[in-house]
């Protein structure tokens, strides 16, 4: 599939809000997840359900791809409310109002593991179902794999996206430590303002799928140079810390973690992790 035009790029910056108050930041992000769908190959026309959309990033990707004829369900636990500096609510209602809006579904306070709320969803409803970095958002791998295996009748293929944790280069530590610790902070149930609850390196995923009813068929790792991720989950790490009780057990063991990544760390443009995309079906 070949890359998408500028042209498209610029067309779904515009359509987030985040684009509002930094329009190169969300060119970038916007570029990545196009990459992304490029490797998963989704046909105009196709039904689509994306969990853990939250601000819409790779929902207007994805909507541009299944065209005028396709659907994207884009679900996330998260309440509209959630989120800064623009709130995921927000970031839904600009994309709605837009060219886009109506080949999309936004479904906020939504979790595919509660039945009922999933009751009207049939086996086969959709063609792909869409994981792009959220699984580290999840709060256990037994929630990921509960969730892999409950998706599993509704869609012939499974397309996935996330960091991985394997740096390539010493620059990609302080992104790799930053994810380290807000994982390390959630084990001792300190997680709140993190956005990683649970970080997983590439085989600990490829383990939770054979078991939740997948096979893999592709993967490939994608290059993220630009991407402003690392600086952002380096100051969510030091923030989280700042809250913690400096003679807690969980801040004497984050100790180490965050002198490391205080002597690593740029004051900014640090490089982020590489990405994988991953295909099973």
């Amino acid at each position: 599939m070949p890359d998408t035009p500028p042209d498209r790029i610029a067309a779904l910056t515009t359509a987030m809000a985040a684009a509002d108050r930094d329009r190169a930041v969300q060119e970038v992000q916007t570029r990545h997840r196009a990459e992304l769908v490029r490797h998963w190959d989704i046909a105009p026309g196709a039904r689509v359900l994306e969990v853990g959309c939250g601000q819409g990033d790779m929902t207007a990707v994805l909507a541009d791809a299944v065209g005028p004829h396709g659907h994207v369900l884009a679900v996330d636990v998260a309440e509209p409310s959630y989120g800064a500096p623009v709130t995921v609510g927000d970031s839904a209602a600009r994309l709605a109002a837009g060219p886009l809006g109506p080949r999309i579904d936004f479904r906020f306070g939504f979790d595919v593991l509660d039945e009922e709320a999933t009751a009207g969803i049939a086996d086969g409803s959709f063609d792909h179902v869409v994981l792009a970095h959220c699984s580290w958002y999840f709060g256990s791998t037994g929630q990921l794999a509960d969730t892999l295996a409950r998706v599993r009748p509704w869609a012939r293929t499974l397309c996935f996206a996330e960091w991985d944790l394997t740096p390539r280069s010493a620059d990609r530590i302080p992104h790799l430590l930053a994810v380290l610790a807000q994982g390390q902070a959630a084990a001792y149930g300190h997680g709140e303002g993190a956005n990683v609850q649970t970080p997983m390196s590439r085989d600990a995923l490829r383990a939770l799928l054979g078991p939740a009813g997948w096979r893999t068929v592709a993967e490939q790792g994608v290059e993220t140079t630009g991407l402003q991720d690392a600086d952002w989950e380096i100051a969510i790490c030091r923030d989280m810390y700042a809250a913690l009780a400096p003679d807690s057990a969980v801040a004497r063991a984050l100790r180490p973690t965050l002198d490391t990544l205080d002597a690593l760390a740029r004051p900014r443009a640090n490089p982020p992790l590489d990405a994988y995309v991953l295909t099973a079906r």
